[in-house]
Order: structure tokens, then C-alpha cells, then sequence
């Protein structure tokens, strides 16, 4: 039973609860127990907050057994990202630099409305010094692995997430995404991820640099309850400047409608990135797909010039102000590579900066223009499957630009939603996803396409490649 209840979707969960066949209690327990055993493998979580999930899952069963369930999400467990504020737990960002010793005394709007929903919080996961590359490991807590080969990353930023998910604790997590950090992980880790709209869903405080480049979403096994997540995640929340009008929408609806009659524009090396080959043929495969489907595809080309001779400059301007903010004798506790750049940053002056602002005024009109001609958008997630854990991000082995994010971080500069979706698993056993992206506010049409892909071919939970990695631990 307990390895039946690992790999049920929330749906699932939900159903069982309304039937009365599982409680939220036996839930909990189940992965809790499994949290023991996996985690000094996957290393996965920063805090397991056990007695916050137990009272949370014992509340909800009395909820159930009373008839009168309080939200969405009643009973399932879920994980948060650790640079989201938990009210009664430290928000380490990933660094040393944080001092734990704070009063940590307020809910971010997705964990108020994570606990409205009466969502069951297991603890918060690991991510990279403050969010900064897409791969999960740091100075604070060492590397966090992947559960289909403990050799490889799980991507980042929210590495954690990802780990948890693919490896049957809890069917949902929050991730947030300033530069792919939902779509990376999800790509390496076989997953549905999505990062909404900029402003869909609410976050406080937003105090970052990269505010305006963030936002947060699920990561999942399944698109509907990708969905099912950001119905709740997608609430109001006043704290944030930023936050879009709510529309009220259930993201469920609509999921069946497929993709017959939309433009997709195809662009497999958006940019000038440069895919592996693999990768590319199963994102080719992917996109055959959706045109066998009813979709109407074109290739589009790169649709805009590479970013990184411009937009270097504000992201290592970005790590400068946070390095600004960090005490003078707590420096040496950063990441030696991030510390590196930060201070890089440091030499970017007004004028370079500026010239970066005005740079993603034009990209997000170059993107804009191409959905007034297409409806969605497909490229690959990732130029290349995940890599060894201990990879040298935004080296000569593993640049930033080429290797890492260039598929996923021009939408983060322009606001659009973007998800990403399971589409194979490489000779070598790693998994391959492929980018869909709407126009702007119009997740529904990137869930929907993402649902067809998942209608059209399963990718099955869990693959015999996890179930091999995670039977030496006790768990399958």
C-alpha cells in the first residue's frame, strides 16, 4: 500500500478521500516514512517540518469524515521551495549567509493559500545559493540528486522539487522560475512544470532583483494536477505590487480540448541554441505529435539573436545588489562561483544596466509580434539532459547560455507562460522535455497542449529507471 500511495496523483488522492478508502493521516505517515529513507540519498529537503504535517493531515481527515472538505487541495501533501517565507521556519535561500535566528513569523501568499486549501506542507526543499543556477547544490547543504541516477543533478533552482516529486514524495510542488527553475528541473527530472504569466501568481515580499523576472508554479506528475495546483496558487494576494487582476478561472477546464486548429510555431534552435542530438529527436518527435494531432506547425527559426552578449549584464548586475545586501564578514560563506560573479556584477554600471532594460522591452516585443501569428510556441527545455551533480555550472563544461537556460530564460525576461513536458528518455536513461509557451495570460492553451502530449503518451509513473535507482533504499 505504501508504494501504491506514493505514485497516486492528487486527483487520485482526492477521490480516495471523498470515498472514504485513504485518510490524509495514513497519507502522511506513508511519506514521511518514505522521506526517511530516501532523503540521505536524494538529500532533497532543507527541513521536514513531521509534527506541522501530521496536524495538518489530522485536521483534514476530520474535515473529510465530516463531509465538508475546506479547499482544493484538502489532505495532499505538498513541499515548498526553501526561498519562500514559511511561517515558523527559517527561509535560508540555500546560503550560510542567512541568519537563521529570525523570527520567520509570516506565510508567502503560496503558503497561505497552499494551507486555505487545506494542502498538507511535508517541509521545504533544497535550492542553489538564492536561487542562482540551474542545478541543486551549495555550500549550506552539499548536492541534491537525481532519483533516476544518483550520479546526475535534478536541475535547479528548484532542484529540491523536482527530486521529491520524481521520486513519489507528494504528487505536487511549488517551485518558482527566474530563469527556467521550474521548466529545468521538470525537463531533467521527467516532469509537468509550469511557469505561469509574470503576476499570476501573487508573492510577497518581492524584494529580490530578479522580482520582476520570477514567478511561481507547480511541478507534477500529471497536467491536471498541474492545474488542480494553480488553482490555488493563482488566488489574490495584496502584498504583491505586481499581482495580476485574479480571473477566478479552474485551469481544469478545458484541459480535453486539444490542440486541432492552433498555430504552433517550431523553433528548435530558438535563439542560436544548440540542442544534443538526441534531445532534439525526441523533441522533433514531440512536435510531429502535436501536428498529427491537428496542430498546424511551422518552423519559425531562431525568432531572435542570442541574449547572452546583451543580458549577461543583468544578471550578474542582479547578484551584485544581492551580494551588497549580504554582511561584509559573511561573504565567505557564499558559493565561491556565485561570490565570483556577484562581484563581476559589481562593474556593471547604469548605463550597461539600462541598456539591458530597454533590450527586454524589444525581446518581449519581438515575442509578442510572433503570437500575433501563432498561438503557442515549442522548442526544447533544455539543450542537453541533466548533468552529473557535480558539474561546474556556468563553466567551459557547462555555460549558463549554452548549456543551461537558453531555451527557457527569454520567457522570464518577457513575462510569457511557458511549461514544460515529458517527451522521452535518452539511451542513457534520462529524460527529455519539451518547452510549449502562450501568449502572454494564456495558460490555459499551454496546459492543454501539454495535455495532449500527455494523452497522446503517457510517460507512465514511476519508470523503470527510478524504480532501479530507489529499490537499494528501501523504497520503489
Amino acid at each position: 500500500m505504501a508504494e501504491e500511495i506514493a505514485w497516486l496523483s492528487a486527483v487520485d488522492l482526492l477521490a480516495r478521500f471523498r470515498a472514504g478508502t485513504l485518510s490524509p493521516v495514513d497519507v502522511t505517515e506513508s511519506l514521511l516514512g518514505r522521506i526517511e529513507r530516501v532523503q540521505p540519498a536524494l538529500n532533497a529537503f532543507q527541513f521536514v517540518d513531521a509534527e506541522g504535517a501530521r496536524a495538518a493531515a489530522r485536521a483534514s481527515e476530520a474535515r473529510w469524515r465530516a463531509g465538508a472538505p475546506v479547499g482544493g487541495l484538502d489532505g495532499v501533501p505538498v513541499t515548498i521551495k526553501d526561498n519562500v517565507l514559511m511561517k515558523g521556519f527559517p527561509t535560508r535561500n540555500g546560503s550560510r549567509t542567512v541568519d537563521p535566528g529570525q523570527a520567520w513569523d509570516e506565510d508567502a501568499p503560496c503558503v497561505a493559500r497552499l494551507r486555505e486549501a487545506g494542502a498538507v506542507i511535508l517541509g521545504k526543499t533544497t535550492l542553489p545559493e538564492f536561487g542562482w543556477k540551474a542545478l541543486t547544490d551549495g555550500p549550506l547543504f552539499g548536492a541534491t540528486r537525481s532519483p533516476w541516477n544518483l550520479r546526475m543533478s535534478p536541475g535547479g533552482s528548484s532542484g529540491g522539487a523536482a527530486a521529491c516529486v520524481a521520486s513519489g514524495i507528494g504528487p505536487i510542488a511549488f517551485g518558482n522560475d527566474g530563469g527556467g527553475s521550474i521548466r529545468i528541473p521538470a525537463s531533467y527530472a521527467g516532469l509537468y512544470g509550469l511557469k505561469p504569466t509574470f503576476g499570476r501568481v501573487p508573492h510577497h515580499p518581492q524584494e529580490s532583483p530578479f522580482a520582476t523576472l520570477v514567478s511561481g508554479g507547480p511541478l507534477a506528475r500529471s497536467v491536471t494536477d498541474t492545474a488542480l495546483m494553480l488553482n490555488e496558487l493563482a488566488k489574490p494576494d495584496a502584498r504583491d505590487p505586481y499581482a495580476l487582476p485574479p480571473d477566478g478561472r479552474d485551469y481544469r477546464i478545458g484541459l480535453e480540448d486539444g490542440v486541432r486548429g492552433l498555430r504552433i510555431a517550431w523553433s528548435p534552435r530558438l535563439g542560436g541554441a544548440e540542442p544534443d542530438p538526441e534531445v532534439l529527436a525526441h523533441v522533433a518527435r514531440a512536435v510531429e505529435r502535436l501536428a498529427a494531432l491537428g496542430a498546424a506547425v511551422e518552423d519559425v527559426g531562431p525568432v531572435f539573436d542570442p541574449l547572452a552578449p546583451l543580458f549577461t549584464d543583468y544578471w550578474i548586475a542582479g547578484f551584485a545588489q544581492r551580494y551588497r545586501s549580504i554582511p561584509e564578514d559573511r561573504r565567505d560563506l557564499m558559493d565561491p562561483r556565485l561570490r565570483a560573479l556577484a562581484t563581476q556584477g559589481l562593474e556593471v554600471d547604469l548605463e550597461r544596466y539600462y541598456a539591458c532594460v530597454t533590450g527586454r522591452a524589444r525581446l518581449t516585443a519581438q515575442v509578442n509580434a510572433l503570437f500575433t501569428r501563432f498561438d503557442l510556441l515549442v522548442t526544447p527545455t533544455t539543450p542537453v539532459t541533466a548533468p552529473p551533480v557535480e558539474t561546474a555550472y556556468h563553466s567551459p563544461e557547462f555555460d549558463r547560455w549554452r548549456h543551461g537556460a537558453p531555451y527557457t530564460v527569454p520567457f522570464n525576461l518577457t513575462g510569457h507562460p511557458g511549461g514544460s513536458a515529458p517527451c522521452g528518455v535518452t539511451g542513457a536513461g534520462l529524460p527529455v522535455g519539451v518547452q510549449i509557451v502562450g501568449a502572454r495570460f494564456d495558460e490555459p492553451r499551454v496546459l492543454r497542449a501539454m495535455r495532449a502530449l500527455e494523452a497522446a503518451d503517457p510517460p507512465g509513473w514511476p519508470h523503470p529507471r527510478i524504480r532501479e535507482t530507489l529499490a537499494p533504499l528501501g523504497v520503489a
